[in-house]
């Protein structure tokens, strides 16, 4: 696989062909680790892309050869490695999968690992920093984690919601292959990595999966009230539903059903009515040539704009760009 083959091409971090200076870059970019050719006569032709985000970063690498990697339990990351092609054999503690481009492996930081790649196996990695899948997921429990999150080894990409997470992440792969405008906006960016994390908690295995989604303890409408506050005083800040529990006091699951049974909505469609209310009135008071709807729908949040037009059309009867000429 080339260079320009290989995803995110215009983010080469770099192309060699020498030992050391892959083990150097690749051990920046992750942790620390040992890389052998597993041929002593094969000739090593390493390359790797990378765009990083702010919790999250997506990285392609290539050996060129067939190698091996045993960098143990490096500490600071979650990395989920889909192969793009050919067979990587991955061990990681007790479990052992064969990686292929239907099954990704899902790497846990405190698990001992070693991986063998054959020849033609290039993978798309995406990186999760520990500490925030960990605040992350204390947000979805509403408590604390006191254990390290550890994930089953593969991840079937046939199951569903393994599908529903790797949409996610050819949305980040796409917005930064043509230089996307969410990636730009932090609001935007910031629920994206949120959505990742919360996908993954939720679609590969773990040892929080049950508390993850056992039945939580029901609220009271005073919990569902000062969310509702806290929406309606912040709806231009890039809240996720993880904010909201935490600001009140609850886990999601439990903020989630509260608004269900006392709103028969959800937070997130809430905090979407309260930004579309706000749009309309800016949108009310502004003048054609001054202002534009756009400029509006970004400032409260709303990143696609075709599907931010089907939703103000449905709630309010007309088109946004209706009411500025109104």
């Amino acid at each position: 696989m080339t260079a320009q083959s290989l995803p995110l091409a215009a983010y080469e971090r770099f192309h060699t062909q020498d030992l050391d200076e892959a083990r150097a870059h690749i051990g920046e970019a992750f942790a620390p680790y040992c890389l052998r050719l597993t041929n002593r006569a094969a000739r090593l032709d390493a390359r790797m892309n990378a765009v990083t985000f702010d919790r999250t970063g997506l990285f392609s690498i290539d050996y060129g050869t067939e190698a091996s990697i045993t960098p143990g339990a490096w500490g600071s990351c979650f990395l989920v490695a889909v192969s793009l092609a050919g067979v990587v054999e991955v061990s990681l503690s007790r479990e052992q999968i064969v990686s292929t481009p239907e099954i990704a492996s899902v790497l846990s930081p405190t698990e001992d690992l070693s991986m063998r790649f054959a020849a033609g196996s290039p993978q798309l990695i995406a990186r999760v920093d520990r500490s925030a899948m960990e605040t992350h997921l204390g947000h979805m429990l509403g408590r604390h984690p006191h254990r390290p999150i550890v994930f089953s080894l593969g991840m079937d990409l046939a199951q569903p919601m393994s599908q529903s997470w790797l949409s996610i992440v050819d949305l980040l792969r796409r917005e930064a292959e043509s230089g996307g405008d969410i990636l730009t906006r932090p609001l935007a960016l910031k629920q994206l990595e949120s959505l990742l994390m919360t996908q993954l908690l939720l679609a590969q295995p773990n040892n929080y999966t049950s508390a993850l989604l056992g039945e939580q303890p029901r609220i009271a409408p005073s919990a569902v009230k000062r969310a509702m506050e806290l929406i309606e005083g912040h709806a231009a800040e890039p809240l996720t539903v993880e904010d909201i529990a935490e600001a009140v006091g609850i886990g999601v699951r439990a903020l989630q059903e509260g608004f269900r049974r006392h709103l028969e909505t959800t937070p997130l469609a809430y905090l979407r009515d309260v930004r579309l209310e706000r749009v309309r009135a800016e949108l009310t008071i502004g003048a054609p040539g001054a202002t534009t709807v756009t400029d509006i729908a970004f400032r409260w949040g709303f990143v696609h704009l075709g599907r931010f037009s089907l939703a103000y059309r449905q709630r309010f009867g007309e088109t946004p760009s209706e009411t500025l000429r109104g």
